[in-house]
């Protein structure tokens, strides 16, 4: 089937050198022509409607990054020459990992396929090695929990991740605790789930279905076992820091349990602020002494754990970006502009003020002597609060891409506002609503029938005049720039991988994309999977995601984990493959 082959690539890929991987499809067979197409313009109908007629193709490859892009006018100059629309054919790069170090191979491999009419996971499918039973889950938060299996490994002190510190879930606003604790309790007591808390991977090595893990367990320096979470040695403590459960806005002691239903339900000492290790066991050691249970041992050394596992799982989650850096919105100077996990942590019954929504209350530190803004449940109220979408998300500056939870997030706090402070004033700041899932656009709805301000365009800044807060921004409906005075700011702010997600992917040899997260094998075809056979990304690690997602995700990975135990074939690695034993798979497919 005469075919040609035409090049639209964006300059974003460094890994691929077009003009190497064109000169390798001009010797492919039955290829006519290869062409490399500039983008701007965009080739026109009738140039490719005279290229198909000089060259007489039957068939058309669009190689890219997102070759269904162009699609549409290839079909039209198809059909305008009488050829057949459907051999029409996408070799795209992004979707099917052409990135990294194998890049120019696998790019090559994926022409070739599309050349041969050969959908591409049909002929890399790699041979398959006997699979380990144990499974081996980085990260505890909602996805690791649901997906887990045996080894569950956890860097802070207890699993739940960020979904324990929420409130209310959208847009059922159904309770974040009562749909997450059960699955931890779940998790807890489970006889063939091992839970490693404070824990850290710093070696893998081995092949799909046998990998050797090797793990830095710090230690908690409270034995789990014994503990009874009797708080007596909290009270005894003399060091108070700020809470990250919390999210700052409280504080805790330097030995602490997280939050009450922490899994493990023990407490554990925090090695940065403790007087006792700071010192080197020369000041202080109160708790140890006040421990009826004689479970403290404040010299305990951390330990290194050898396991096998068949697969691993990654559900390393996400952070926040640090608002910080956006100095508009004057986050960390003005005391009532907070992010979003601190406003959640200040609406929650189990925070701090007992869920009440109060500004800050300016109050004498004696032993800094200082004042400082605090959170007390006697707080004021505030009158009129501004919720900015969008902080550091859609933002060369910062992050290019949506982190999609955010509209649905902030339109939730809209509801806790009102419902929680009566009379209160919202002021919603928003670029474009992603109100993209079930029950979403319903729930933006009443939002806005509840009676909150929705102004669409960027909020511009956060100032302050005379004590009072003032939002200005511009209201693209209504063609003006506006002004707002309020008491309080939400920013919504963007999400980020986790810190360690770069270490993570060069040990695993797992690539990301361009944004930092985890990279999926397909897209659409092998969202869970990754290049390297046994390991699978579930929830945030792979890209910004909601609840419902993250738990199909999760569940999913889990049944591919299960599926590779059943299965008779084994695991394999995809980038193991080489470019001539894929050619070869898709020239036996392409005879059958």
């Amino acid at each position: 089937m005469r075919t040609g082959v035409f090049f639209l690539q964006t300059d974003d890929n460094r890994s691929l050198n077009i003009d190497s991987i064109a000169k390798y499809s001009a010797n492919l067979p039955d290829v006519e022509t290869v062409q490399i197409l500039r983008l701007k313009p965009l080739p026109s109908v009738k140039f490719l409607t005279d290229q198909i007629t000089t060259y007489k193709l039957e068939r058309i490859v669009i190689a890219g990054d997102i070759p269904g892009y162009y699609k549409p006018v290839f079909t039209r100059a198809m059909a305008i020459a009488e050829g057949n629309p459907d051999e029409i054919r996408l070799a795209s790069f992004q979707e099917h990992g052409a990135r990294g170090e194998n890049a120019m191979d696998r790019a090559k491999a994926i022409v070739a396929c599309a050349t041969m009419g050969v959908p591409f996971p049909l002929a890399a499918i790699p041979g398959g090695n006997p699979v380990n039973h144990a499974t081996l889950i980085i990260g505890a938060g909602i996805a690791g929990i649901q997906s887990a299996q045996v080894f569950l490994l956890e860097q802070t002190g207890t699993i739940g991740g960020h979904m324990a510190m929420f409130d209310k879930t959208f847009p059922t606003l159904d309770c974040a605790a009562c749909i997450l604790t059960p699955k931890m309790v779940s998790v807890g007591q489970h006889e063939m789930i091992r839970l490693l808390t404070k824990s850290k991977v710093i070696a893998v090595s081995g092949k799909p279905g046998s990998y050797r893990v090797k793990i830095r367990q710090s230690p908690r320096f409270v034995d789990i076992k014994a503990c009874v979470a009797c708080n007596q040695c909290t009270e005894v403590c003399p060091v108070k820091v700020k809470s990250e459960f919390d999210a700052g806005i409280s504080l805790r002691k330097a030995i602490y349990i997280p939050f009450p239903q922490a899994v493990p339900n023990a407490y554990l000492v925090d090695e940065k602020s403790c007087t006792y290790i700071l010192s080197d066991g020369k000041k202080c050691g109160v708790c140890v002494k006040k421990c009826p249970k004689e479970c403290i041992n404040l010299n305990e050394p951390e330990h290194i754990i050898d396991i096998e596992v068949g697969n691993i799982i990654l559900a390393t989650g996400y952070e926040l970006l640090d608002v910080s850096r956006i100095e508009q919105y004057g986050y960390g100077v003005f005391p009532n502009v907070l992010t979003s996990l601190e406003f959640e942590r200040l609406t929650n019954a189990s925070g701090t003020t007992g869920g009440r929504i109060v500004t800050k209350t300016k109050r004498f530190n004696k032993k800094t002597e200082k004042d400082e803004w605090v959170f007390s449940p006697e707080g004021i109220p505030p009158a009129s609060v501004a919720i900015i979408h969008c902080v550091g998300s859609r933002n060369k500056k910062y992050n290019p891409y949506c982190s999609r939870v955010c509209c649905m997030y902030s339109l939730k706090f809209a509801h806790l506002i009102r419902e929680k402070v009566p009379n209160v004033t919202i002021y919603e700041f928003y670029i474009d609503m992603r109100a993209f899932g079930k029950g979403y656009e319903e729930f933006a709805e009443r939002i806005k029938q509840e009676g909150t301000f929705i102004v669409r365009g960027h909020s511009a800044s956060v100032a302050i005049n005379n004590g009072q807060m003032i939002v200005k921004g511009e209201d693209i409906f209504n063609d003006r720039l506006v002004e707002f005075k309020v008491d309080m700011v939400v920013l919504a702010v963007g999400l980020i991988p986790t810190p360690g997600t770069e270490e993570l992917s060069r040990m695993l040899g797992i690539q990301r994309d361009t944004d930092g997260w985890f990279s999926e094998l397909d897209y659409n075809g092998s969202p869970t999977d990754t290049d390297k056979g046994g390991i699978y990304v579930a929830g945030m690690c792979q890209a910004p995601k909601d609840i419902p997602d993250t738990v199909a995700q999760a569940s999913a990975v889990a049944a591919g984990v299960l599926g590779s135990f059943t299965s008779k074939r084994g695991i394999g690695h995809m980038s193991s493959l080489s470019l001539s034993e894929i050619e070869a798979k898709a020239k036996t497919i392409h005879t059958i």
